[in-house]
């Protein structure tokens, strides 16, 4: 007697390993791009707000910030980049971690059943 490969429980087996290999790749991707964001971080911006005014052109420049507080704040923005990346890297690690052993378990199944037939 023959068996389909198309059952409901292999397209239950396939539909599972599509999802959990569609889940790693993305996962994969983010992971990477939280390393890089991590080894390279975004520039620090400065920007300035002009307010119209009929005030002379010197009056419109916006006050600057004092050379400790312009460090404090670069300091700020990277420790802010620096947590951001890692909480990605540890989330799309988790979710590699999980999506990996289900992925092999489903896989294997099918393999073993077709080789069983």
């Amino acid at each position: 007697m023959s068996v389909s490969a198309w059952n409901p429980r292999n397209i239950y087996l396939y539909l599972v390993c599509l999802i959990t290999l569609v889940i790693a790749i993305f996962a994969t991707v983010s992971l990477v791009r939280a390393v890089v964001d991590l080894v390279y971080p975004e520039p620090v911006m400065e920007v300035a707000i002009a307010i119209p005014t009929t005030a002379p052109a010197e009056e419109l420049k916006p006050p600057q910030p004092a050379p400790e507080e312009l460090r404090a704040q670069q300091e700020h923005q990277r420790r802010w980049t620096v947590r951001r990346a890692t909480l990605d890297i540890v989330a799309n690690g988790a979710l590699l971690a999980l999506a990996g052993p289900l992925y092999l378990y489903h896989w294997r199944k099918i393999q073993r059943e077709a080789a069983a037939r």
